[in-house]
C-alpha cells in the first residue's frame, strides 16, 4: 500500500483533475479545506498508527503530525503520497465534510478495542475519530502483573488517569505514584512514562490523553 506503483504520468493527470475540480468550486476568498482532519479521519477508519502512515506513505513521523493537526499544509507530492498508502484518491481530501448527525449514537460493537495481551492490558477508545491526535479517552482494563508503558508523546501532552477500581502505579517524569479507587493523578506524558496494575486484582481506570 505504501509503494508508488503509479507511472509519472498517472501521478500527475490525479494531481490536474483534483486542481481542476478543487478550482472549479473553491472562490479566491474561500477558506482552504482542512485536510488534515481528513487525512486523520482516512487513518483512524484504518486503524493505522502515526508510524504505520509515516512508513507507508514515506513521510516522517512528525511532518505527518504536523499535517493532520493542520499546524502545516502538505505539497501536492506529499498528499499523494499520503493518499496512495491510504489507498484514497487525492480528490476526496477536498470533498466537504458531512453534516454531524444531531445525536450519534455508539454502540457496544463500535468501539475500538486495542489489546496488549503479553502486557496484560486492554484500551477501549471512547473518544471519537476526529479528536484522535487531539484530545483522547480510554477505559483502561489491567491484568495483575499489566503495564502500559508508553514513549513519549508530542511536547506539552499530558495524561490524566482516574481509578475505577483496584490499585495503580503511575511512573513518570522521574517519578512513581501509587493510587487507590477514585484516586486521580495528572502527569506529563511527553517523555516516557508507565501505568501499572499494583495489586494482585484487575484494575481498571479512565485515561484521559490531552496532546501539546
Amino acid at each position: 500500500m505504501g509503494q508508488e506503483m503509479a507511472s509519472s504520468g498517472m501521478r500527475r493527470a490525479a494531481v490536474n483533475a483534483a486542481l481542476t475540480s478543487g478550482a472549479a468550486s473553491v472562490s479566491a476568498t474561500a477558506a482552504p479545506p482542512r485536510v488534515g482532519e481528513q487525512i486523520q479521519r482516512l487513518r483512524a477508519e484504518r486503524r493505522m498508527t502515526l508510524d504505520d502512515l509515516s512508513r507507508a506513505a514515506g513521510v516522517s513521523k512528525s511532518m505527518l503530525s504536523e499535517i493532520e493537526r493542520d499546524k502545516a499544509n502538505p505539497t501536492i507530492a506529499v498528499a499523494w503520497r499520503l493518499t496512495n498508502a491510504l489507498g484514497v484518491s487525492l480528490d476526496s481530501l477536498f470533498a466537504p465534510p458531512k453534516a454531524p448527525e444531531a445525536i450519534a449514537v455508539s454502540g457496544p460493537h463500535d468501539i475500538p478495542t486495542l489489546s496488549g495481551h503479553d502486557a496484560k492490558y486492554q484500551l477501549r477508545v471512547w473518544g471519537p475519530i476526529e479528536l484522535a491526535g487531539k484530545f483522547e479517552w480510554y477505559e483502561l482494563t489491567l491484568q495483575p502483573g499489566g503495564a502500559l508503558v508508553s514513549n513519549a508523546h508530542e511536547p506539552g501532552t499530558r495524561e490524566h488517569l482516574t481509578v475505577l477500581n483496584g490499585s495503580i502505579e503511575i511512573e513518570a517524569a522521574g517519578t512513581t505514584k501509587r493510587l487507590k479507587a477514585a484516586d486521580t493523578a495528572r502527569y506529563v506524558a511527553d517523555e516516557p512514562h508507565a501505568i501499572r496494575n499494583a495489586g494482585k486484582g484487575e484494575a481498571k481506570a479512565l485515561l484521559v490523553v490531552i496532546h501539546g
